[in-house]
């Protein structure tokens, strides 16, 4: 294996970005946030809005903003085992009506691994020294940031190694991750006057 995709990083590594946390504590929505508005307590309204959820994460703040201690928050999404995002996408396809194929999944993992689908990435499989990794499919639509001190606690409370993107993979995730929201759309485009 010339270019391995992941290391095993210690428990007391300090964060890095690419490093794949499991079963991280994220605070995330409840169902029913639209009813957020018609309430007069908003701020309790809120509160009860929010949930701890255990979630896969991959750390995507970037590597020299931690190293020099810039950031205050880390920025994380979340990625699935390819069994657990498959089982959604299957629910996803027959609420729109569609039934899912074998051949439809192998198309709709082939457009996730070329870059076509802008707000998925694919992170490859590959078993190394101590470690098995598994097809993952990252997703940039959930973006979650906890406080940068709560979560080396946390780390340093569970003491699990975690896997971590080794260059230029890691780099790889971070393009797509900026291709998916730098993208422009203009209602019209510009008149060309000159």
């Amino acid at each position: 294996m010339a270019f391995p995709w992941y290391e095993p990083a210690a428990a007391d590594a300090p964060l890095d970005q690419g490093d794949l946390i499991f079963d991280c504590p994220v605070l995330a929505w409840r169902e029913g946030t639209a009813e957020f508005h018609k309430s007069a307590a908003r701020a309790e309204a809120l509160r009860g809005l929010v949930q701890v959820e255990s979630v896969d994460t991959v750390v995507m703040t970037q590597t020299c903003d931690l190293a020099q201690s810039k950031v205050r928050y880390i920025i994380l999404c979340p990625h699935y085992a390819l069994e657990v995002y498959q089982a959604e996408w299957e629910v996803g396809e027959r609420a729109l009506g569609q039934v899912p194929t074998a051949r439809s999944w192998a198309k709709h993992l082939d457009r996730i691994a070329a870059g076509r689908i802008w707000s998925l990435n694919m992170l490859n499989s590959e078993d190394g020294p101590g470690y098995r990794a598994g097809l993952r499919i990252v997703d940039f639509h959930r973006v979650f940031s906890l406080p940068r001190e709560f979560l080396e606690a946390w780390l340093a409370e569970h003491d699990a190694v975690r896997l971590r993107l080794r260059p230029p993979y890691r780099e790889h995730l971070s393009q797509a991750f900026a291709r998916f929201f730098m993208r422009v759309g203009l209602p019209t485009d510009i008149h060309r006057t000159w």
